[in-house]
């Protein structure tokens, strides 16, 4: 009998589900402590979570007979994934169960703040009846600009539709197919929408590309008369920022279901009268908590019984058949896919994986699909495996050219990743020495050696004296410890590369002193642990 541990409040039917599989259990003990945790979690084969229960290094420490975690929900941050990772348990989330639930909610909000339907409430039930004031705005015929084509983005574009709007949708990776087949505009040109937007939504993942990515240059370029609603996460629009543009009437209002700290601390945005919150509602609908209970139990006892694994957060590594060398170049692949995704900013066009040496003779599929979840990862709330990768690239219309190459370079094998953007033009060369020792050699044609671990920070620079003293001096000032670095130069161009890994990811504080360097260019975080 395999047994399942429940220790957050879930929905009966998820329960239910648990029991009617045949040789499972379900046992639920909500409010369990730590140590309490830690000590059971060894006599059950799976858990389900919610957001309360922590699940700790020490939970994890004697796992016993556990094989799986689900997460009823999307994140994850509850979990020690690399524990889970090293103690062979795999860590599971329902990042679908609530698509239809956060779209509907974004069309509340929008329907909501464009007919003034709380203010006009609040002065009502004061007594008052004041229709003039409380004028509002049709959705009909107006521009909703959706970014993020994802799920969510999409699920909030259709709806839009029937209310006979006009989509303008923008992907900072790649649109999906289905956007061009119902009619949306498509644009690569995100400050298109800023400027003819009636309607903006966002729906995109919370990184270092998109922390801020609205703030009072963006809000400048849109018309008076536009409203922003939030329902993806807090920080991708500079709150300081949008309260000035609301107060200042820079645009018509907002709507905000996330917050860049939750609770909020601070409460200004409740005193400006054109401006909707709500506590992260995106998800709260019965319907949305049965969905991600029934799918949890669902994928968890799918995982323990032997069948399909879904949602994997850490998914099996390569079989045992596997070469060495595939799998030690799969993992290189891995974070040079997740470093192209960092310093290629703009809509995916081509993208080329190239092997060269050894590895051009090994059957390198895995490899290749290794390199499309380090690239793709960055740009989704859910998790990227070997599971979903190649659907969700299909779905954005990315394919991934391979070229071999037997030919030694100046290695005995290498793994070359090329992409192009409506933006940029990026190549990233990496290898494998000895056993198992990863190496980025080159970047953009600029020979620079760093072992792609931890936080790597990239800095394309003028080729100046003082480059490495000066960004050495501003981590150190904040605490930061440089592992490795790597230094390249294009003499005759007069400019430079700096590429560090680092013990801990930089704050944006930390990034905006380093970025007002003089000799700095342009600058990328990108996490690899």
């Amino acid at each position: 009998m395999y047994k399942i541990l429940i220790t957050d409040k879930l929905a009966q039917e998820g329960i239910d589900l648990i029991n009617r599989t045949e040789g499972f259990e379900a046992v639920v003990k909500t409010g369990v402590s730590e140590e309490d945790l830690a000590s059971m979690i060894g006599d059950y084969d799976g858990l389900i979570i919610r957001s309360g229960t922590k699940v700790t290094a020490r939970v994890l420490e004697n796992p016993g007979r556990l094989k799986g975690v689900a997460r009823a929900g999307v994140g994850v941050d509850n979990i020690d994934v690399p524990a889970a990772t090293r103690k062979g348990v795999l860590v599971m989330n329902t990042p679908g169960g609530n698509t239809l639930s956060a779209a509907e909610h974004t069309l509340a909000l929008m329907l909501a703040l464009s007919r003034n339907v709380v203010p006009a409430c609040t002065s009502l039930k004061a007594g008052t009846w004041d229709r003039k004031t409380y004028m509002g705005n049709q959705l009909n015929n107006k521009v909703l600009g959706v970014i993020g084509l994802g799920r969510i983005g999409m699920a909030v574009a259709k709806m839009a539709l029937g209310f006979n709007m006009k989509v303008l949708g923008y992907d900072p990776f790649a649109a999906p197919k289905e956007a061009a087949e119902l009619g949306l505009q498509i644009t690569e040109d995100l400050e298109r929408i800023y400027k003819e937007a009636d309607f903006i939504t966002l729906h995109v993942p919370r990184n270092e590309q998109t922390t801020n990515m609205i703030a009072a240059r963006q809000l400048a370029m849109m018309k008076p008369t536009c409203r922003i609603i939030n329902c993806a996460r807090g920080g991708i629009i500079n709150e300081d920022d949008l309260y000035d543009a609301l107060q200042k009437g820079v645009i018509a209002g907002a709507a905000l279901d996330v917050f860049a700290q939750e609770p909020p601390q601070n409460q200004r945005f409740r005193d400006l009268p054109n401006c909707l919150v709500t506590p992260h509602l995106g998800a709260s609908t019965e319907e949305a908590q049965v969905d991600v209970a029934v799918e949890a139990a669902e994928i968890l006892c799918d995982a323990i019984k032997g069948g399909p694994i879904r949602n994997a957060l850490n998914a099996p590594a390569l079989g045992t058949g596997a070469p060495a060398i595939v799998a030690h170049y799969a993992e290189l692949a891995r974070r040079v896919g997740a470093v192209v995704s960092a310093i290629a900013p703009g809509h995916v066009r081509t993208v080329q994986a190239e092997y060269r040496g050894a590895i051009a003779d090994k059957p390198v599929d895995a490899v290749t699909t290794a390199f499309a979840i380090g690239l793709l990862q960055p740009h989704f709330d859910m998790p990227i495996n070997l599971v979903n990768v190649g659907l969700l690239a299909k779905e954005r219309g990315i394919s991934i050219d391979e070229v071999k190459n037997a030919d030694v370079q100046d290695v005995v094998s290498s793994f070359t990743a090329r992409v192009e953007t409506d933006k940029v033009q990026r190549v990233v060369r990496g290898t494998v020495y000895g056993e198992r020792l990863l190496r980025i050699l080159e970047i953009d044609g600029f020979n620079v050696e760093v072992t792609p671990r931890g936080t790597l920070m990239v800095i394309f620079n003028e080729d100046k004296p003082g480059v490495i003293g000066a960004v050495g001096t501003i981590c150190g000032q904040y605490g930061i410890n440089i592992s490795t670095m790597g230094v390249g130069q294009k003499l005759d161009e007069g400019k430079a590369i700096l590429a560090v890994s680092l013990d801990k990811t930089p704050d944006e504080e930390t990034i905006q002193a380093l970025r007002k360097l003089e000799f700095v260019n342009d600058l990328y975080v990108c996490k690899l642990d």
